[in-house]
């Protein structure tokens, strides 16, 4: 009984610490680091109530709004963001690291099962329409259309299958490894690769002028692409697999194939080499003058279009400091695709698991 009352009280003295001392704590803030609290818990609360609103009105089947992801990725964007500016301000609320590998200073590690429900909710809104077209393979057709597309271009065997890896980082990119999806954010990009349909149709032209190199180098893979072609006749080609797959590559990255040499030596590291393709996504044009200049890594862009565009696409887009970055060496760019990284790393362990090694 006396041991009792004495580990009870000990616990109530540890307890009245605890709270005296976070008392404190909160009572030591300065103006602007409680700013930046209350900012990230209206973030924070906001993006649990868009949660939840779109998971009510999918299990009550309503209609959803038109993009019903953007208001989502917005919510997600200022968690991140406001978390970012309180850890600047309270360097020591930076805390454990967390499964998505996003660097701590931007992200709690306790509102992980938050973005686990919003992956599901996309993944609900996101999901290929009724008439998509599949594949059984999808992985592996995505490393062989890369692949072959790389060998028409007169790549040797061991930069071929970089394409085909870098390819299968794309895939990754666009859509997480997940074929035929629509695309909650837009009404433009859509399919296992996310093009426009003006992309799609460049691809396809882009693909008819190698389709003979391509016949003549590997007879089983080009007739596949003709059932492919033939199954997407009369419907929208961007949800067949293949065909989308196929057209989204050689629309804006086959023709810098045959750069891979050079850039291996450059970048060595397949994942450095994966998030340099996915800028030929997002920002093509520096990107192609960048590869141009002879210096890569110390290339710079100030464009404020295309700062725009990188952080639409969450490369400095978290954060009040982030945000203010008027120009950025492409070495600065590859290092805060910081949420891409661990895509690339799902499409080393799949590549690995189709070449059998």
């Amino acid at each position: 009984m006396e041991r009792r009352r004495h580990i009870a009280t000990v616990m109530a003295v540890l307890g009245l610490l605890f709270t005296a001392a976070a008392t404190s704590q909160a009572q030591a803030l300065t103006p602007a680091q409680s700013e930046a609290q209350a900012a990230y818990d209206r973030a924070l609360g906001d993006f649990k109530s868009i949660l939840a609103e779109r998971r009510r009105q999918i299990e009550a089947k309503q209609k959803l709004p038109n993009l019903p992801g953007q208001a989502l990725y917005l919510a997600r964007v200022a968690v991140i963001s406001t978390y970012k500016d309180l850890t600047d301000a309270v360097p020591s609320r930076i805390g454990k690291p967390n499964k998505f590998g996003i660097p701590p200073a931007y992200f709690d590690a306790a509102i992980e099962p938050l973005v686990d429900e919003y992956a599901d909710i996309f993944d609900v809104m996101e999901a290929p329409p009724a008439s998509a077209q599949n594949s059984a393979t999808p992985f592996k057709d995505v490393v062989d259309l890369g692949t072959a597309i790389a060998r028409a271009k007169g790549l040797k065997p061991v930069d071929a299958d970089a394409a085909g890896l870098i390819s299968l980082g794309l895939f990754y990119a666009e859509t997480n490894g997940k074929q035929n999806v629509r695309n909650a954010r837009s009404n433009s990009y859509m399919g296992s690769f996310q093009t426009g349909p003006s992309e799609d149709r460049n691809g396809q032209r882009k693909w008819e002028a190698i389709k003979g190199t391509i016949a003549a180098a590997d007879p089983a893979l080009n007739a596949r692409d003709d059932k492919e072609e033939a199954r997407s006749r009369g419907t929208d080609r961007r949800f067949n697999h293949w065909t989308n797959v196929r057209d989204g590559l050689m629309n804006a990255h086959a023709e810098l194939f045959a750069e891979i040499p050079v850039i291996v030596k450059t970048l060595p590291d397949p994942i450095e080499q994966m998030k340099l393709f996915e800028l030929i996504q997002i920002i093509p044009t520096p990107t192609r003058s960048a590869l141009k200049s002879g210096d890569l890594l110390n290339y710079r862009v100030s464009d404020t279009t295309i700062m725009k565009h990188l952080r639409n696409n969450s490369i400095f887009a978290f954060g009040k400091m982030d945000r203010a970055r008027s120009s950025a060496t492409f070495r600065d760019i590859l290092g805060a695709m910081w949420l891409f990284k661990r895509k690339f790393e799902k499409a080393m362990v799949k590549y690995a698991e189709i070449k059998g090694r």
